[in-house]
């Protein structure tokens, strides 16, 4: 019993001095301050000529990629924002060199999905392969809704918040996220509606949190450990 005591309390040690995991981060705000179902148009309907047009595109593209374009789309599956490495170009954009800024853009990243899931609950737009069996996605499938995009909230929203801490990179920030966003479509999982609305969202969350005390102070220690870091 002696024993077990002791295993335990070092358990009990250990986990109260581990860091915080990123699935414990808490959002900055959720959907019932961002509504989008008051913010954005629904998307096409299931029969619409303007559903039927976005999935000629997806097949054109698919049929028209190179394998850079694919090879970029798979690589962008993954939601986090060190996909922004490519743009910032700075050997010090790292995980474990900033602990603060990745702590930060943990909460940035579950904010997301606080966000944009109820709103896909609600309209439940087929996703492109569950929507015609010609689709073929080069990225993980989902069967979550697909309007608006996750993916392209949660880009356009990070672009948004990291351009703002690194102004004279603004450009660059901004462009990548846009290419994260339209990897979805190039990726087979996402109609171009879903991409416009993940960029109006993602913009409207950026703008809400912004106004938010806690958001303030995370930000301003993120930012500092950032330009801190990149020497600037």
């Amino acid at each position: 019993m002696r024993t077990f005591a002791k295993a335990l309390a070092l358990v009990l040690v250990v986990g109260m001095s581990s860091p915080v995991l990123a699935g414990d981060a808490k959002p900055f705000t959720d959907a019932k301050e961002v509504n989008l179902l008051n913010l954005l148009p629904p998307p096409p309907a299931n029969d619409s000529a303007q559903m039927k047009a976005e999935l000629g595109e997806l097949l054109t593209i698919q049929v028209t990629r190179t394998p850079e374009m694919a090879a970029r789309a798979v690589a962008d599956a993954e939601e986090n924002v060190w996909r922004f490495s490519d743009v910032i170009d700075n050997p010090k954009f790292t995980k474990e060199n900033l602990p603060k800024f990745t702590a930060f853009f943990d909460r940035i990243v579950e904010t997301e999905g606080a966000v944009v899931d109820p709103a896909k609950d609600v309209w439940k737009r087929p996703r492109p392969h569950l929507y015609s069996d010609l689709v073929k996605p080069i990225v993980p499938l989902s069967k979550s809704g697909s309007y608006p995009s996750g993916h392209t909230t949660l880009g356009t929203l990070m672009g948004v918040v990291l351009s703002n801490m690194l102004p004279e990179k603004r450009g660059v920030i901004m462009a990548r996220a846009w290419e994260y966003g339209h990897n979805r479509v190039v990726g087979g999982i996402h109609y171009p509606t879903d991409i416009e609305a993940g960029r109006i969202s993602g913009i409207v969350i950026a703008q809400t949190i912004m106004t938010h005390h806690d958001y303030k102070t995370e930000y301003e220690a993120a930012k500092a450990e950032l330009r801190g870091a990149l020497g600037l």
